[in-house]
């Protein structure tokens, strides 16, 4: 599936060159501005990518009434410039689109970046009917990923601009991060996170929503959710967890089923717009203590091990949970484990658990 469409300016978005058009600035094209606009309904980021002065982008926004997620304007290369586009939204090359007018541009974009995908602007046209821009489930986080993107470039340049610590402009910021059940109205979202997410993903592989429903009723299971706001804008559900055991509470208190002292968390799941905000530490704190409080004395976190997935099992690590040397399963799984019987990592004071 494709999560992000890097657009050109020139002859793309615009009907004609923007800095040849002096005064009488050329128009957004009518049938590719319908398509951003389809596009991010479906919760798909559009991103510019243009040999032009930023100031460009700005009129491009203005003309086409889109949210941008990501902005590289300058006279270097464009495959360069998508480089650094999925590093800022934390995308693989895999899930980017590239549409230009110019072959020349195409061609060097396709030749350094073989994994993304290159259109011409008559085939973005035909875009939206093709099945890699077509998601099967459209949230109400997707519909709002635009927007919520647009509010993170803000957030950034605002941490960049701070003066602190990461943890102080959390709480600058007015962080507020909620662990709580899931409810049956979560489960088209949590589905959506579990195909979505590869980077902060332990599981590596979809959660249908019909199973993701026999969890949230079985006794002996616990789905658990992570919503994250602050005064920037409110990124709604953007993790969870999948526990696993015998016993437990699916209640208020979310007590992590254990069995035979040790508590599993098959999925821990959690979206690349929380990655840096501490919402993963968080969930991995709480996930120690509410373990430990219902009576475990280890937590287990199978994890598949990737290449995309690294900063999962970074944050794994520095939660204190440890994989043996050389533990990988034959199924690409390593186990990684954390005795809970000394000190425990403390939760933020911004985490609210109901």
């Amino acid at each position: 599936m494709i999560k992000c469409v890097v657009w050109d300016i020139d002859n793309t978005l615009l009907t004609g060159v923007y800095l040849e058009s002096g005064a009488d600035l050329p128009g957004a094209d009518p049938g590719l501005t319908g398509v951003l606009r389809e596009l991010s309904a479906r919760g798909i980021l559009s991103a510019i990518a243009s040999r032009n002065p930023p100031a460009a982008a700005d009129y491009v926004q203005q003309v086409t009434g889109a949210d941008f997620a990501a902005v590289e304007c300058g006279w270097g290369s464009k495959a360069d410039a998508i480089a650094r586009i999925a590093a800022e939204l934390s995308l693989a090359p895999d899930v980017i689109a590239f549409v230009d007018d110019d072959m020349l541009e195409r061609a060097e974009v396709a030749a350094a970046q073989p994994d993304v995908l290159v259109l011409t602007p008559e085939e973005a046209a035909e875009a939206p009917a093709w099945p890699e821009f077509s998601p099967a489930v459209i949230t109400a986080e997707a519909r709002r990923r635009s927007q919520l993107y647009a509010e993170r470039r803000r957030r950034q340049a605002a941490a960049n601009e701070f003066g602190g610590s990461r943890d102080d402009f959390l709480r600058h910021a007015g962080t507020q991060l909620t662990i709580a059940p899931a409810v049956p109205d979560d489960l088209p979202r949590l589905h959506e996170l579990s195909v979505r997410t590869h980077q902060l993903n332990s599981a590596g592989e979809p959660v249908t929503q019909p199973d993701l429903a026999r969890l949230l009723a079985s006794p002996a299971d616990a789905v658990i959710t992570v919503r994250l706001a602050d005064d920037f804008g409110d990124d709604g559900l953007v993790g969870a967890a999948i526990m696993t055991g015998n016993g437990g509470s699916s209640g208020p208190d979310v007590h992590v089923p254990a069995r035979a002292l040790v508590a599993t968390v098959p999925l821990i799941m959690m979206s690349c717009r929380a990655l840096g905000r501490g919402a993963l530490d968080a969930l991995l704190a709480w996930l120690c203590r509410s373990a430990a409080a219902d009576g475990a004395a280890e937590l287990r976190v199978p994890c598949l091990v990737t290449e995309r997935n690294v900063p999962m099992r970074l944050a794994l690590a520095a939660a204190g949970l440890r994989a043996e040397a050389g533990s990988v399963a034959p199924d690409g799984r390593a186990v990684f484990t954390r005795p809970l019987t000394g000190e425990l990592p403390q939760l933020p004071d911004w985490v609210t658990v109901k």
